[in-house]
């Protein structure tokens, strides 16, 4: 299915306002309620809507704290590869994991309440991850900007 400017404009109202009711939706875009409410169902059944979230304040949650952090593996095997990530996936403070091109194999989001708190999960989890050769760590010293839409 490919998208329309309609089912774009829906996207864009939802991914800022995920619990916008459908008739609000359907006036902003638009449409009529019915009509709204079945793109929208649409949308999520062929899995352009993946879910709906609350979006947390990190402060408030003491998890002001955010750490990026680059590991570099002995091999690129893919049975190191896997239990590297099945392993990265079970730690809650990691946000984001993804395998890179370059100089690291993977970069890691990383939350924690302050510096101390990072030494804990580096040391109780990140030093047991399957397979690290070297790992560097830079903490954020400020959120400039930060978005989770994507562009439509």
């Amino acid at each position: 299915m490919s998208l329309d400017s309609t089912d774009r404009r829906i996207l864009q109202v939802l991914q800022r306002q995920g619990r916008i009711s459908n008739a609000e939706l359907s006036e902003r875009v638009n449409l009529s309620a019915s009509a709204c409410h079945r793109r929208v169902q649409r949308l999520e059944s062929d899995a352009y809507i993946k879910s709906y979230v609350a979006l947390l304040d990190a402060r408030k949650m003491a998890v002001p704290t955010t750490v990026f952090v680059e590991i570099t593996l002995q091999s690129q095997a893919d049975e190191l590869l896997d239990a590297f990530e099945r392993a990265v996936a079970r730690i809650p403070d990691v946000l984001e994991c993804h395998l890179m091109a370059g100089t690291a194999d993977y970069l890691l989001k990383v939350v924690a309440e302050n510096t101390d708190d990072f030494a804990r999960i580096h040391r109780q989890h990140l030093t047991r991850l399957p397979g690290v050769a070297q790992m560097q760590s830079s903490f954020a010293l400020r959120t400039v900007f930060k978005t989770t839409a994507l562009p439509v």
